[in-house]
């Protein structure tokens, strides 16, 4: 179940991130309402997750897979565009996450 959480987190964070960067600065409270609720919730369920799995572990996804997740969502969203270093950046980033699933005993399925 921590790991169902951990997904629903990593969801929220995502949103509210996108909707940060469509809030125009807060200028839009439309979008700035949905920022602030939306990391409100990724929090929460993130402290849930704490309590059973390790804080380096669970940040390390949630981090990870945010950055990955937002990143697609700007490039879809917003036009954003990244040069090569990024992608291999990202990459990197994603190969992290994938290597404590599964290789990695510290983090407990």
């Amino acid at each position: 179940m921590p790991w169902l959480f951990l997904g629903m987190a990593i969801f929220g964070e995502v949103i509210a991130t996108t909707a940060l960067k469509a809030s125009e600065g807060f200028t839009r409270w439309d979008y700035g309402s949905i920022s602030i609720i939306g990391y409100a919730i990724s929090l929460y369920l993130l402290a849930i997750v704490l309590k059973t799995v390790p804080v380096g572990i669970a940040y390390a996804i949630w981090s990870g897979a945010g950055v990955a997740l937002v990143t697609l969502f700007g490039i879809v969203l917003f036009g954003q565009k990244l040069d090569l270093y990024a992608y291999i950046g990202i990459a990197l980033i994603v190969a992290g996450v994938l290597v404590l699933n599964m290789l990695s005993d510290s983090a407990t399925h």
